[in-house]
C-alpha cells in the first residue's frame, strides 16, 4: 500500500529532512524554511497532511489518528526511499512529529509548539481560536480578498498564528484561509487533537521550540512538555508566536540544525 500524501521536493545532497505543517494548514505554511534547509545542503520534502492541502483525506484501513496519520507518513519515507529522514513539525504537525520519534521511524524530531501538552482548562482557548479562524474562512472569497490587503486586517485574523503577520502578504493570506475552508482533515483532527495528550517516550534526539509569544498554544504548555519529556531538549522562541517559521524562519532553521547535529552525534546503542 504506498502513500497518498502529496509533497514539494527540493533535492540535496545532504540528509533528507520531512516538515509537517498543523491543523487546517498547507505545506505552503513552513514559508522560507524548506528553502533555508535546502541551501544548507538538506534535501527537504514539504508535505500536506492527510485531509489538507493536495492531500485527500485517508480511506480505509487508514484513519485519522496519531498513530494512523504516522503510519501514513511512514509509507511515504517508504515510498520515497528515505531511510529515516529528520522531521519537523508544528502543532498538530509536531504531535505527528513526537509520535515518529516514539516510533524510531525517524532519525531526530524538532517540534515547534506541539499539540497534546495542554491542560483541560486551556482547551477553551484552543478551541475558541481554532473556532474562530474556520468560521471566518466562510466569508466570501471576494470580502477575503479585499480585507486582506489591509494590514490591520491580517493582524486581528492572524493574531493566534503570528506576532509578525505583516510577513504574510495579502495573497498567501486568502491562499491559506482558502485551504483552511477546504480541508476536509480540519474537523476529524479538531476532534482527536483538541483532546490529544502526548504521554510517550521518544526513542531519537528530539527538541520541543515553542514561541514566548503564542497565543494558540500557550507558552506555559511548554513546562508541561518538559515535565513529560525531560530528555529533550526544550528551546524558547524569543519574538515569535505559534508558527515560527513565519515570525523568524532563520531560527526555525537553525534550532532545526542544532537537533541534527545532535543526532549526528548520537552514539548508537549497538556500538562497543
Amino acid at each position: 500500500m504506498t502513500s497518498t500524501i502529496e509533497y514539494t521536493h527540493l533535492e540535496g545532497a545532504g540528509e533528507p529532512v520531512v516538515l509537517i505543517h498543523g491543523i487546517g494548514h498547507r505545506r505552503q505554511a513552513w514559508g522560507r524554511v524548506p528553502e533555508l534547509l535546502n541551501e544548507r545542503g538538506h534535501d527537504v520534502y514539504t508535505v500536506d497532511l492527510p485531509g489538507h492541502g493536495e492531500s485527500p483525506r485517508p480511506t480505509k484501513p487508514d484513519g485519522w489518528s496519531m498513530e494512523s496519520t504516522a503510519a501514513q507518513h511512514e509509507r511515504l519515507f517508504a515510498d520515497l526511499g528515505l531511510d529515516h529522514p529528520h522531521v519537523l513539525g508544528n502543532s498538530l504537525g509536531g504531535l505527528v512529529a513526537l509520535e515518529l520519534a516514539h516510533r524510531g521511524s525517524v532519525r531526530s524530531a524538532t517540534a515547534y509548539s506541539p499539540a497534546g501538552f495542554y491542560p483541560p482548562y486551556h482547551l477553551v482557548n484552543v478551541g475558541a481560536n481554532l473556532l474562530f479562524m474556520k468560521g471566518g474562512s466562510y466569508l466570501p472569497e471576494a470580502a477575503h480578498r479585499r480585507l486582506n490587503t489591509y494590514p490591520w486586517f491580517r493582524r486581528v485574523a492572524f493574531r493566534s498564528l503570528y506576532t509578525h503577520p505583516e510577513n504574510v502578504t495579502a495573497e498567501t493570506a486568502v491562499a491559506d484561509t482558502l485551504n483552511l475552508r477546504r480541508a476536509k482533515g480540519f474537523w476529524p483532527h479538531f476532534v482527536r487533537a483538541t483532546f490529544a495528550r502526548f504521554t510517550k517516550d521518544v526513542q531519537v534526539p528530539t527538541t520541543i521550540a515553542w514561541g514566548e509569544h503564542d497565543r494558540l498554544l500557550l507558552p506555559s504548555e511548554a513546562q508541561v512538555a518538559r515535565r513529560r519529556l525531560s530528555g529533550a531538549t526544550h528551546v524558547s522562541l524569543p519574538d515569535c508566536g505559534h508558527c515560527p517559521q513565519v515570525d523568524h524562519p532563520e531560527l526555525v532553521a537553525d534550532v532545526a540544525e542544532a537537533t541534527f547535529v545532535r543526532a549526528a552525534e548520537q552514539v548508537p546503542t549497538d556500538s562497543p
